[in-house]
């Protein structure tokens, strides 16, 4: 029993002189209970941007802009004077639903010949469009009651016989982008991107960690002396590898009958400037720190929460702007907000420059910096070599 019981101490001093461990043991579900519940500390989405067209102009439509606006769950993020162009401005600034008020609307309303409001829904994530879409039939059912019973009240009829009320105008809903209801093809593609994302970086957290670790790295840079060069021949293996998964998870979207009608160079371009961003930050991470079980444990604690927070479910609007930050700085945020433009909404080319552009900035930047990191680890290497017939 003695044995036991010094053998149960002995691995509490292993772990506590494990200060990487320690840390993440210790400091792990306090970071990932204090970054999630500042995701969704909401509670419940609010202040969804809602852009209307306005083709009346009159004072009717401006009083129900007006109740739009007091929503506490929309705020109209843009007045349209035609529908022109709105389905492009709505992607631009992340609105979810397009509300047109077609021209003639408050003299049909006043002549009682029952104008129709057109409620336009992208249902690309399911949990905003159903928001801002009750929301807006709220204020369109309010409006109705309010215009009911003022001419009601006009025509001397009582408030008693509002069974015999009529409708002052009719409210259409077209919902787009649907292929998004399905669950599954709202929830894979986005948890696959992620997995992607995190065998690479655990893959590439070995990269040059092992070759630290087995004094190896000696021999390595006697081969490939630039560090360029080396990063590259550290890097293209799991490229290649990298096809091979796509492909399987391209099979899936076959079996599961997903629709994946895209611009396939596009979309190819965003992918190989995807993986390239997460194979870089994997390498630097594995540069920087040289051990195997470091490098591996830092980037789980970069990978783990990447999803929750990329804004693929829950709004990124609604997260404080530190966790945005955060956000901003891993590859699978972008690549899924390109995944939802191309593949759910539809939409054109150039919608996806800002989140390709993101991701060349992570690639680049984290490129730069590996390099540096292994061309001054070269150059001690050497220093030290030069010195040793010396001593």
């Amino acid at each position: 029993m003695k044995i036991f019981y010094e053998l149960i101490c002995r691995e509490f001093r292993l772990f506590y002189n494990n200060k990487v461990l320690l840390v993440l043991f210790l400091g792990a579900p306090f970071l990932y209970g204090f970054l999630i519940g500042h995701v969704y500390q909401q509670g419940k989405v609010t202040q969804m941007p809602v852009i209307v067209v306005d083709e009346d102009g009159k004072e009717l439509s401006s009083t129900f802009i007006d109740m739009l606006g007091d929503n506490e769950s929309i705020k109209v993020a843009n007045v349209l004077p035609s529908l022109f162009d709105a389905k492009n401005i709505a992607i631009e600034q992340g609105a979810t639903t397009i509300v047109h008020i077609p021209k003639g609307f408050s003299s049909g309303v006043q002549q009682g010949r029952l104008p129709e409001v057109t409620i336009f829904v992208d249902g690309a994530n399911t949990l905003t469009s159903n928001t801002a879409l009750m929301a807006v039939n709220v204020c369109a059912m309010t409006m109705k009651a309010g215009i009911e019973v003022q001419t009601l009240m006009k025509k001397g009829i009582p408030a008693s016989i509002a069974a015999q009320q009529y409708e002052p105008f009719k409210t259409t809903i077209v919902k787009q982008n649907i292929r998004s209801g399905n669950y599954l093809y709202f929830m894979l593609p986005g948890v696959l991107i992620t997995v992607l994302q995190q065998v690479l970086l655990l893959g590439l957290a070995l990269s040059f960690s092992q070759e630290f670790e087995n004094g190896t790295f000696k021999e390595l840079s006697k081969k490939v002396s630039n560090p360029v060069l080396l990063i590259l021949v550290k890097v293209i293996p799991y490229i290649l590898m990298s096809v091979g998964i796509i492909a399987m998870y391209w099979c899936f979207g076959l079996y599961y009958k997903m629709p994946l009608q895209a611009d396939f160079w596009w979309f190819t371009l965003c992918l190989f400037v995807f993986v390239l961003a997460v194979s870089f930050i994997g390498v630097l991470v594995s540069a920087v720190l040289p051990s195997q079980l470091k490098s591996t444990e830092v980037l789980m604690v970069i990978a783990t929460p990447a999803f929750i927070i990329s804004g693929f479910t829950w709004p990124s609007s609604l997260m404080p702007s530190w966790v945005q930050w955060i956000a901003d700085v891993v590859p699978s945020t972008h690549f899924l907000r390109i995944f939802r433009l191309m593949f759910i909404q539809q939409a054109d080319t150039y919608h996806i420059c800002s989140p390709l552009f993101a991701m060349v900035i992570i690639a680049v930047v984290c490129f730069i910096v590996a390099s540096i990191v292994i061309g001054l680890k070269i150059k001690k290497l050497r220093h030290s070599e030069s010195e040793s017939p010396a001593e």
